[in-house]
């Protein structure tokens, strides 16, 4: 079966960095656009980041440009989140996400678009 497995998070304070780490099998991940989701209590599941499978292509959220950077590794099976200059607002739990779609159309910014899904990991900014 599809596993996603996240790691990376953690508590850092405000104008630190981290870097999360998605691990994939299950899926044939090059086939795959991945996606960074993260979710702050008490809101919705919100778009962050997009990847296509060859990693020509990015997108981000407007509030993450500029400061968060995607990534992947093909031969590794694994999608990255770099995150510098985090900010008390970037407080959430992060979910990596899989779509098969790989083209990104005006969708891809919605949480349905994505089959496959991570656990999630906690990432907490003290300001």
């Amino acid at each position: 079966q599809v596993q996603l497995v996240e790691s990376g998070g953690g508590l850092v304070q405000a104008g630190g960095s981290l870097r999360l780490s998605c691990a994939a099998s299950g899926l044939t991940f090059s086939s795959h656009a991945m996606g960074w989701f993260r979710q702050a209590p008490g809101k919705d599941r919100e778009f962050v980041a997009r990847i296509s499978t060859m990693g020509a292509r990015t997108y981000y959220a407007d509030s993450v440009k500029g400061r968060f950077t995607i990534s992947r590794d093909n031969a590794k099976n694994t999608v990255y989140l770099q995150m510098n200059s985090l900010k008390s607002e970037d407080t959430a739990v992060y979910y990596c996400a899989a779509d098969p779609r790989t083209a990104a159309g005006s969708t891809y910014r919605d949480p349905p678009r994505y089959d496959y899904w991570g656990q999630g990991t906690q990432v907490t900014v003290s300001s």
